[in-house]
C-alpha cells in the first residue's frame, strides 16, 4: 500500500471513528489500525527487535486506552506510535532524536504538503482528469445552479425540502478531516532532515579514537591536574554524603514520632532533595568521565571513588523509599506516593546505568540512550495496570482513608461496591455515567465490565 493510500485510508478511519464521538473505544481502534498498517507498510531490514517490541508496545497501548481512556495510557499510545513510527523508517537514528524529528516535520507540514511529487503518485492525468470533469463536477455545477433557480421560483418546491432534517455537522466534519489528515500527513509522510542525521554520531555509545586521546578540558589545567581535581572531589562528596545520610537516617527513624502533616511535609522536602542530589552526581560524574579519564590507566583511585559515591546514593535512595513507605504505612496508599515510588525506581536505574558507564567506559550519551527507554518503560507500565484499583484494595484492607478519599481514587468502582454499598448508591461517577450514555466508539470499557 502506498503513501498516499495510507495518508487517505487514516484519515476517512480517523473521521468516521471521532465523527460525533469522544475519545474512547475509538483511539484505542485508531491506534491498532495505525499499528497494524505500520507493520505491513515498514520493510524487512527494519524489523528488528526493537521493532516488534515496540509493535506490541503500541498494541497493548491502544487497548489499555480503551480500557481505562486516562492520561497515561494516551501518552503510552502517543509515544509508543512516534517510537514506531521512527523505527519502520530508520533504524539507525538515535530515538533521543524523535522529538525534533517529529517537531521539525510539524512546522514542515505546509512545504511538504504542497510538494506532490514526493508524496503523490505520478500518473497520466489527462484520461482521470477528463472522467472527473464529465461525471462529477459538470453535473454537480448544474444540479446546484438549477436547484437554487427552482428554490427561488417556486415555493411549493422549496417546500419539498424543509421537512428533511440533515442532521449534519459540517464544520465538525470539515475540522475532523483536517486533523485527521495532518496526523496521517505526518506520521506516514515524516521526513528525517539530513541536519539531523548528521548529529546522530553525537549519541553514539562509544568513544571515538579521537575522544580517547589525553586532553585537559579546560586550557589553564593539565591532565593530571584535573584528575588530582577529580579525585579531590570525590573524596571530598563521598565523606560529605556519608554524613548526610547518617543525618537523613537520624533524623528519618529515631526522632520524635511526626504529626500526619509534618510528616507529609518531611517526606516530600526529604524525596525532592534526594532527587536533586541523585541529578547532581550523575551530573558531576559526566563531567570527569565525558572523555580520557574513562581509558587513563592511572584513574584507578577517581574511577573507584566515583563508584562509592554512585553506591551511596543508592544507599540514599533507599533511605527515601524507606521514608515513603513509613508515610503510605500511616496515611495509605495515593497516586503522588506512587509517583514518588516511580521516580525512586527511575533514580536507582538512573545510578545502575551511570555505574555501568564509568565500569564499561561508555560515553555520556549511552546515559540518555538507556535512561530514554527505561523512562519509556516506565510510562508503559504506568498505563498498563489499575493503579487506583491496587490502592483502594490496599488502603481497605489496612484502614486508611474514608470513603471519600478512597472514591478520588480511579478505576475502583467495584471495590467500593462490595465495601460501600449504601454509599456508592448516592454517589455519583461522572465518567461512568457518560460513558453508560455513550454510543460504542466513545465508551471506557473498564466501566462496561462492571456488573450494572
Amino acid at each position: 500500500m502506498k503513501t498516499h493510500h495510507l495518508i487517505i485510508l487514516t484519515t476517512v478511519l480517523f473521521v468516521v471513528l471521532f465523527y460525533g464521538e469522544t475519545p474512547g473505544i475509538n483511539l484505542g481502534i485508531l491506534g491498532i489500525a495505525y499499528a497494524v498498517f505500520t507493520f505491513f507498510k515498514t520493510p524487512e531490514k527494519n524489523k528488528t527487535q526493537t521493532f516488534y517490541i515496540l509493535w506490541a508496545a503500541s498494541i497493548i497501548s491502544s487497548l489499555a486506552f480503551a480500557w481505562y481512556r486516562d492520561f497515561p495510557s494516551l501518552l503510552a499510545v502517543a509515544s509508543s506510535l512516534l517510537f514506531l513510527g521512527l523505527k519502520s523508517k530508520t533504524r539507525k537514528l538515535k530515538s533521543l532524536f524523535i522529538i525534533p524529528v517529529f517537531v521539525t516535520n510539524i512546522f514542515t507540514f505546509f512545504c511538504r504538503f504542497f510538494s506532490f511529487e514526493k508524496w503523490l503518485p505520478k500518473f497520466n492525468t489527462s484520461g482521470m482528469l477528463q472522467k472527473t470533469i464529465a461525471i462529477i463536477f459538470i453535473p454537480a455545477f448544474f444540479i446546484m445552479v438549477f436547484f437554487c433557480i427552482y428554490t427561488y421560483g417556486s415555493d411549493h418546491f422549496a417546500t419539498l425540502f424543509e421537512n428533511i432534517e440533515f442532521d449534519f455537522n459540517f464544520l465538525d466534519f470539515f475540522g475532523l478531516a483536517i486533523l485527521g489528515f495532518f496526523i496521517a500527513f505526518n506520521f506516514w509522510n515524516f521526513s528525517v532532515e539530513r541536519f539531523i542525521y548528521k548529529q546522530n554520531h553525537y549519541l553514539n555509545n562509544t568513544f571515538s579514537a579521537q575522544e580517547r586521546s589525553q586532553k585537559a578540558t579546560f586550557s589553564f589545567m593539565t591532565f593530571d591536574l584535573e584528575r588530582t581535581s577529580g579525585i579531590v572531589t570525590f573524596l571530598v562528596l563521598n565523606v560529605m554524603l556519608l554524613f548526610f545520610i547518617f543525618t537523613y537516617n537520624y533524623e528519618q527513624f529515631y526522632e520524635i514520632p511526626k504529626t500526619p502533616s509534618q510528616l507529609s511535609d518531611e517526606t516530600h522536602e526529604r524525596v525532592a532533595a534526594v532527587i536533586f542530589s541523585i541529578v547532581m552526581a550523575i551530573t558531576v560524574i559526566m563531567f570527569y568521565f565525558k572523555g580520557a579519564f574513562n581509558f587513563d590507566k592511572n584513574a584507578g583511585v577517581l574511577k573507584t571513588l566515583a563508584k562509592i559515591w554512585v553506591v551511596l546514593n543508592a544507599v540514599l535512595v533507599f533511605s527515601a523509599m524507606a521514608k515513603n513507605t513509613e508515610y503510605v504505612h500511616n496515611l495509605g496508599l495515593t497516586y503522588k506516593r506512587l509517583g514518588v515510588y516511580a521516580f525512586l525506581l527511575l533514580s536507582i536505574i538512573g545510578l545502575v546505568v551511570t555505574f555501568l558507564k564509568i565500569q564499561k567506559q561508555k560515553t555520556n550519551a549511552f546515559l540518555f540512550n538507556q535512561m530514554l527507554w527505561y523512562f519509556y518503560g516506565m510510562i508503559l507500565v504506568c498505563s498498563y495496570f489499575n493503579w487506583g484499583g491496587m490502592a483502594t484494595k490496599y488502603n481497605i484492607r489496612n484502614h486508611k482513608g474514608n470513603f471519600e478519599f478512597l472514591h478520588s481514587l480511579n478505576y475502583n468502582d467495584e471495590v467500593l461496591e462490595n465495601t460501600f454499598p449504601q454509599e456508592m448508591k448516592t454517589k455519583i461517577n461522572d465518567d461512568r455515567v457518560a460513558s453508560d450514555k455513550a454510543t460504542f466508539l466513545s465508551k471506557i470499557l473498564y466501566y462496561e465490565s462492571i456488573k450494572k
